[in-house]
């Protein structure tokens, strides 16, 4: 059973080199049962400060949303759900007769009201912060691991 389609929407190039690798190795798998498409939209200049910064990289967030997308925006304030919760997700995204869903992952910086306000739902991977390199790694992993509960696929076994 293939599910639709996703998409990941995220600030910024992977620069280190391990963190390219585990998305990659999380990417390969994810795409075994499902299509990922992956945007990464340019990270704006250092050298604006942090409020000016967020609300250019919001807007290209924004600007790259196409209208079939379902904005599932990663914020540290969001929703918290466990792997089977976010499997549940899925599935009932699947189900219903919405678009494509679409995971946003901001930048350094966090991301701009703008995003937020887009999002069909706001969600956390972790009561701590994590580095935006990393949560988009954290979010590839959670992906597999939603795919691999949907398909009763041992993931540890």
């Amino acid at each position: 059973m293939a599910g639709k389609p996703l998409r990941c929407i995220s600030v910024g190039k992977l620069k280190t080199p391990f963190w390219k690798d585990a998305a990659a190795h999380y990417l390969t798998r994810i795409k075994r049962w499902r299509h990922l498409e992956y945007t990464e939209v340019r990270d704006g200049d250092a050298a604006l400060p942090p409020d000016q910064r967020n609300a250019l990289e919001g807007r290209r967030i924004v600007e790259a949303l196409a209208p079939q997308d379902v904005a599932l925006v990663l914020d540290e304030r969001g929703q918290k759900l466990s792997s089977p919760e976010l499997a549940a997700l899925l599935r009932r995204l699947d189900q219903e007769a919405r678009g494509r869903a679409c995971f946003i992952v901001g930048g350094a910086w966090g991301l701009d009201d703008s995003v937020r306000q887009r999002a069909f739902k706001v969600l956390s991977l972790s009561d701590m912060t994590l580095p935006h390199e990393l949560a988009r790694v954290v979010l590839l992993e959670q992906i597999y691991r939603a795919e691999c509960i949907l398909r009763k696929v041992p993931y540890h076994h």
